[in-house]
């Protein structure tokens, strides 16, 4: 690659032939003058002649020292000044004797620009399209786009926004220093470019005139040379660095501001003065501008993209200005990509190399918009132009683009460059298309591997089976997980890698790390791709497994915490809020609970939003049956946990004893953290379990168990199935809902007979493995809600009493109002009064999540109890396989299908508990029998009454 800047300094073998002739053989010439004086002028013109050269060469080498910095480029045409100056004392015989000499030295005599200018013949009028649907609808595509971006972003007129403040002004000391490349390789127009150039209302910084592997660099160096402006630099190269290396060369500028211009480009006088004016203020600063754009496809009713040269349909986008449609450009309109010119500062410019291209052969225009937005937020912008004032337009001669045509229209060209959009649009690039229509998907799914893919496969596909329901999945792409292969994996036709249609999204991140053992590349190009897909697309949540690569797993946190999703209006306790908006949750799904979990599809989009928020720890209640404590931990150890933190604590009275002690502090729990708490004072079974749990936040929700329970391995995905559906829903208001069982009882417990009962029989005429409503809560694996437990915490500390009798609390024909010490009894009262019901399950057998062993302890076989127990009456089996099998069409019921039961296994309405209650009329504040005790449910005390 040559470089060369134009001065006014002669060759050193012009020179020696002028001391030659004068000073040596000369001497006959000069002895036959007429006049002697010529020669005492000759002799000072070499005088001064030689100090100049004298001090050229001393500031030369001044500025060649290690005291300057080279690197603000000195200005040395001060130089070229002078030199002309002094050239007038030169006498006119050296001109001449120089011509006579013969050797060879015209090429250093100054080009005249008439010489070596050369111009395209444009002799025909701007194309225009005479097709009329054409032009009403791409005029109708323009008017929409323009309506969105004017309510979303503002679009402004040039007088708008040169009444804009910016930090550079063409008036005041603080001007713009814009470096301007123009990239030639046959065009006639680089005189027409320079021209208009040199006359801008803001000079230039430089100018820098690529030639590379152009084969008209000769007459383009000519060219340079003969405007002798040392602002004008020619640098020519033999390779063809094609469409990337002007940008290469931009990164070498020190100006503040690079202009790149096509060699079809002829701005207007003004264009540098208003660019760099819009480029300073604060709402464009970030952005590329350009006068030429292009707007990419719109999906069409097929959900496919259509080529963006497709012709005759509104979905392939837009080319802005459009003369051919009669499309002017009067306001600031966003763009897809750039076209034919591109100006922006010089630390943007770096951004077009963070990632390879997709190829080196065409596209520079779209891979440096799609990477400014993708890692620098960075907007591609058209910008308006005065009809009536050419000066204010980049492209002034439109027309040149139809002489030698530069815009693609070859097949393979336009197929290229369709695979290129295409493959930033699946990369989370925000085109005006998606920003325009924002979509709504309801998982996506991304593998790094394709033993990830494999491993995801049955919950994606569970997800596109069901009805309403969307998923698509990303793949990290090159050598990590190939696209096509990925595909294979699924079961699906390699096609879908190659289509225009969302499916699957090849993301690229093995071609962008290639080799390199940082991580750095792979968290960076992941979350920026990642972070415009769920922009985007919305999901509500995003699955991988969890053991994928630490560096993935960073990025995937990083994405979804900076997207929105919006959830809509929000209810709580039966209030509406506005429309909230939450970030995707991100599902680490252990592999081995994937085909456990494939229930996550049926569960409403907008309650997925909440998965990772909801804590739900496990509260052992043990003393000194350590062989029964033991058989619980296994269970527990063994059962699915979707990736969740669970927390486990361990709740003692004073007298455990030495082996449970031991088993607890040496028990590893591999879910979450572990606590262990013994009471000083023996404080019994009711303070026991009581105070085992209290709620740290509304999401915090409480499984308590004694020592001699044992859970089934599906007892987890039970209770976070129901409360995402049931106390997660943001359209679902069920303040009645105070607990989820996980047992299922088969006798009457409340009645002094405790007759049997199968929920199967009962419910059969709905659907005989419906989870129901019951109004007794479960003390044999139950999970309590939070704002309940706080509610029942201030009602039990209001109504304890030592002596059961005083308690004012008797509920008609319920055995439970004899019994003593007993938590449960206070909140059978609690919910009795309100209204409150838990939710149990339903299966064959009364099979359930949790079964009680009947082991002797403070209840069975305790002294004073003079209740037999048949272990069969309680001992239910624990459900081994997927409960998903036996409910109602596969799922959790709406909850306005929930059959509901009172106290005593009758068939009651929600609101017929609640006339139950109030007609009792003897809770904490006296209401009227319309009336419930309300409570603030962030302590619990009680507030008022309330009509249901």
């Amino acid at each position: 690659m040559g470089l060369y800047r134009n001065g006014s300094v002669r060759s050193a073998s012009f020179l020696d032939g002028f001391q030659s002739d004068y000073l040596g053989g000369g001497k006959t010439k000069l002895a036959s003058s007429p006049k002697s004086s010529n020669s005492s002028r000759l002799v000072a013109a070499l005088t001064c002649l030689q100090l100049a050269f004298a001090v050229y060469a001393t500031f030369l080498l001044f500025y060649m020292s290690p005291i300057v910095d080279l690197r603000t480029k000195p200005d040395f045409s001060w130089t070229s000044r002078i030199a002309s100056g002094w050239k007038l004392l030169i006498p006119n015989g050296v001109n001449h004797l120089q011509d006579a000499s013969g050797m060879g030295l015209m090429e250093q005599q100054p080009l005249n620009m008439s010489e070596v200018c050369e111009h395209e013949t444009i002799d025909f009028e701007q194309k225009k399209s005479d097709n009329v649907k054409m032009v009403t609808l791409k005029k109708e595509l323009y008017d929409e786009v323009l309506d969105f971006q004017s309510k979303t972003n503002g679009i402004e007129t040039l007088p708008e926004l040169l009444a804009m403040k910016s930090k550079w002004d063409i008036k005041g000391p603080n001007k713009a220093k814009v470096t301007v490349i123009l990239n030639h390789f046959k065009r006639k127009t680089l005189c027409s470019q320079i021209d208009t150039l040199l006359q801008q209302t803001l000079p230039f910084h430089h100018i820098w005139v690529l030639a590379l592997g152009s084969p008209n660099e000769q007459n383009l160096k000519r060219i340079v040379e003969s405007y002798n402006d040392t602002r004008i630099s020619f640098i020519s190269s033999t390779y063809d660095f094609k469409y990337f290396g002007r940008f290469q060369m931009a990164l070498q500028t020190e100006g503040d501001l690079v202009y790149i211009l096509d060699d079809d480009m002829i701005p207007g006088k003004r264009m540098l003065e208003i660019l760099s004016h819009v480029a300073g203020t604060d709402k464009y600063q970030n952005s590329v501008l350009g006068s030429i754009g292009r707007i990419l496809p719109f999906r069409s009713k097929d959900l496919t993209f259509p080529s963006y040269r497709k012709f005759g349909i509104k979905e392939a986008g837009l080319y802005l200005p459009d003369p051919a449609y009669d499309i002017l450009v009067e306001k600031m309109v966003q763009v897809d990509f750039l076209s034919s010119s591109w100006f922006l500062s010089s630390e943007l410019v770096k951004t077009l190399f963070i990632e390879d291209p997709y190829t080196f052969m065409t596209g520079e225009d779209l891979h440096l918009s799609y990477l400014l937005q993708k890692y620098r937020d960075a907007g591609s912008f058209v910008l308006p132009v005065d009809p009536n004032d050419k000066e204010t337009w980049g492209d002034s001669e439109h027309r040149l683009a139809y002489v030698s045509e530069t815009t693609v229209i070859f097949k393979d060209i336009v197929q290229v460059r369709d695979d290129q959009w295409w493959a930033t649009l699946t990369s989370g690039y925000i085109t005006q298309w998606a920003a325009m229509n924002p979509q709504k998907v309801d998982a996506f799914f991304y593998a790094h591997s394709i033993s990830e893919v494999t491993a995801l496969a049955p919950l994606l596909e569970k997800f596109r089976a069901t009805s309403g329901k969307k998923a698509y999945i990303a793949v990290s792409g090159g050598r990590y997980c190939p696209c096509e292969d990925a595909a294979a994996a699924l079961k699906w036709p390699k096609s879908v890698c190659k289509e225009r249609r969302f499916k699957i999204f090849d993301l690229g991140i093995g071609t962008l790390s290639k080799n390199s053992p940082s991580e750095v590349p792979v968290v960076q190009a992941i979350y920026a791709t990642m972070k415009g897909l769920i922009k985007m697309h919305n999901p509500s949540v995003v699955i991988t497994v969890d053991d994928v690569d630490v560096s993935v797993k960073k990025a995937l946190k990083m994405a979804v915490e900076t997207g929105r999703v919006v959830v809509g209006n929000e209810t709580s306790e039966g209030s509406t809020a506005g429309n909230v908006t939450k970030a995707p949750a991100l599902i680490l799904l252990p592999r081995r609970s994937i085909t456990q979990a494939l229930w996550i599809a049926d569960v409403k989009p907008a309650a997925l939003l909440y998965w990772n928020k909801m804590r739900i720890s496990v509260n052992i209640i043990t003393q000194n049956r350590v062989t029964s404590l033991r058989r619980l931990l296994k269970s527990l150890t063994d059962a699915y946990y979707l990736g969740d933190d669970v927390p486990i604590s361990f709740n003692m009275d004073s007298k455990v004893d030495e082996d449970t002690i031991r088993e607890v502090g040496t028990f590893e729990w591999p879910h979450g953290t572990k606590t262990l708490r013994r009471r000083i004072i023996q404080g019994g079974l009711i303070r026991a379990v009581s105070e085992s749990w209290y709620p740290a936040s509304d999401d915090d929700f409480g499984l308590l168990l004694e020592d001699d329970i044992e859970v089934s391995p599906y007892y987890y995905l039970w209770i976070k199935y129901a409360l995402l559906t049931y106390y997660y829903d943001p359209q679902l208001s069920f303040p009645e809902l105070n607990s989820i069982s996980l047992y299922t009882p088969r006798l009457v417990e409340v009645l002094k007979e405790r007759p049997k009962w199968n929920p199967s029989e009962a419910f059969k005429k709905i659907h005989k493995y419906t989870p129901y409503l019951h109004q007794l809560p479960c003390s044999w694996g139950s999970v309590f809600f939070p704002k309940h437990w706080r509610e029942f915490y201030v009602y039990m500390n209001m109504r304890f009493t030592e002596n059961a009798k005083e308690n004012p609390v008797q509920i008609p024909k319920s055995r439970t109002n004899g019994w003593q010490a007993s938590w449960k009894k206070f909140l059978i009262d609690l919910m009795y009064l309100r209204g409150y019901v838990s939710l149990y399950p339903n299966f064959p057998d009364q099979a359930s999540f949790s079964t009680n062993h009947m082991e002797p302890g403070a209840h069975i076989a305790a002294k004073d109890n003079v209740l037999q127990h048949d272990k069969h009456d309680f001992e239910v089996p624990l459900l081994m396989d997927d409960f998903r099998n036996y409910l109602p069409n596969g799922k959790m019921p709406p909850a306005s299908k929930l059959p509901s039961i009172n106290l005593f296994n009758k068939p009651v309405s929600l609101k017929g508990l609640k006339v139950a209650g109030a007609k009792l009329g003897q809770d904490v504040l006296e209401c009227k029998p319309t009336e419930l005790v309300t409570v603030h449910h962030d302590t619990g005390v009680p507030k008022e009454c309330v009509t249901f």
